[in-house]
């Protein structure tokens, strides 16, 4: 009886630590998101330029914010898209724009390099569908 109430102590204590995700935040239909710029095959000579973030069909919103049909952008940069049920990564391959910005100023070293966009939800977790643009490659000198 002992070691069945420390266990469900111990369990109670560890449970805060295990993050809880609630079921994916519906996208509205059709919602598309987009490069405005760089398009697809660019070169871009330097390696700082301005990355231009197009949505359609959906409204872009801070994280946080609980409002239907909305989200904020994600650049994927170099990787492929993470699992669709956790939120997206937070790191050199993956570039939160949870402020609800539509450009940001990006810089990465010469070569090529592919970028993708992702909208997620108030929580960082991707749509339901997920709301992701095709992959692009551009170049940069």
């Amino acid at each position: 009886m002992r070691n069945r109430i420390l266990q469900a102590a111990l369990l109670a204590a560890l449970l805060p630590a295990v993050p809880v995700y609630s079921a994916r935040t519906p996208a509205a239909e059709n919602a598309q998101v987009y490069f405005i710029w760089p398009s697809d095959g660019a070169v871009l000579s330097g390696g700082k330029f301005w990355v231009r973030m197009g949505l359609r069909n959906m409204g872009v919103a801070p994280k946080g914010t609980d409002v239907a049909r909305t989200g904020h952008h994600h650049l994927i940069i170099d990787a492929d898209p993470p699992a669709m049920d956790e939120p997206i990564p937070n790191d050199r391959n993956h570039l939160h724009f949870g402020a609800g910005e539509t450009e940001a100023r990006v810089e990465l070293p010469p070569g090529k390099h592919t970028l993708q966009l992702l909208l997620g939800d108030m929580n960082h977790i991707p749509h339901d569908p997920p709301v992701q643009s095709k992959k692009i490659t551009i170049t940069v000198l």
